[in-house]
């Protein structure tokens, strides 16, 4: 019984393998300059944790095998340095396995998170909140007016809070429910929750950003390709959260101008 375990596990693990080595299931298009360096740590992390676990699960089925049954009268053996030189081991490789996929890593996310955008980047502040999401851009003026959260309010589709009779930097905003922005240029997102967890996530842009409430976060790409691209929340945010979702258009520098245009006269 015991070796017919052994072989299922051995089974088990090669069928779980083979979608992987297969590409069943293909990354989304890349549309990011960055998106590259992030495929490409995947990549890596992939196939690292795959031959570990299919190291560990072939280890675990020869050891099932020769030792699950033993003759009557056979001296049981140990692992020299008992369970304390195993588990040493284990901190071991793991922790420089970890370690390896950090610093490896660094690079994937070095110009996403540890760079700062171009100083001609487009600002585009990015609300999240039960259960959709809102863009404001800056207008003419380039500067976004303040916040005000007691003037928040979604029957006056106010939900910057934005007080356009006082602030001057606030008369031009412009906000939408969904976003544009042009192709080739650097955007730089301005993010913060109006109440809990969100998060934004395009997985062709290979941007997954989570909003953390009482903190202010800023993520830069660049699209590269013309076309529209579902956003999602990720986050588990109440009931409606299957339904929280956006759409990114990216378009040529003349389309996207236009658009804003559009967009203003709307306010």
């Amino acid at each position: 019984m015991a070796k017919i375990f052994a072989v299922t596990i051995v089974l088990i693990a090669i069928g779980s393998a083979i979608p992987i080595l297969m590409h069943t299931w293909d990354m989304p298009q890349d549309i990011s300059t960055h998106g590259h360096l992030i495929d490409e740590q995947y990549a890596d992390t992939m196939a690292e944790a795959g031959i570990s676990f299919l190291v560990s699960q072939f280890l675990l089925a020869f050891f099932i095998w020769k030792f699950s049954s033993p003759k009557p009268g056979a001296k049981i053996k140990s692992f020299p340095g008992g369970a304390a030189g195993l588990v040493i081991a284990a901190f071991l490789l793991v922790g420089t396995e970890v370690l390896a996929l950090g610093v490896f890593g660094a690079k994937a996310w070095a110009s996403v998170y540890f760079t700062p955008p171009a100083a001609n980047a487009l600002p585009i502040q990015v609300q999240a909140g039960q259960f959709a999401f809102y863009f404001r851009y800056p207008g003419p003026d380039g500067t976004f007016g303040p916040l005000h959260a007691d003037q928040i309010s979604e029957a006056n589709a106010n939900f910057f809070g934005l007080d356009t009779t006082h602030d001057q930097d606030s008369k031009d905003d412009i906000v939408s429910a969904e976003m544009a922005i042009p192709v080739n240029r650097e955007v730089h997102l301005l993010m913060h929750s109006k109440d809990l967890g969100h998060s934004f996530y395009v997985p062709e842009l290979r941007v997954h950003q989570d909003f953390v409430p009482g903190l202010d976060l800023s993520i830069h790409f660049t699209a590269t390709k013309v076309g529209k691209y579902e956003i999602v929340c990720t986050q588990l945010c109440g009931l409606g959260h299957y339904n929280m979702k956006a759409y990114l258009e990216v378009k040529s520098q003349e389309d996207f101008d236009s658009w804003i245009k559009q967009q203003a006269a709307l306010q």
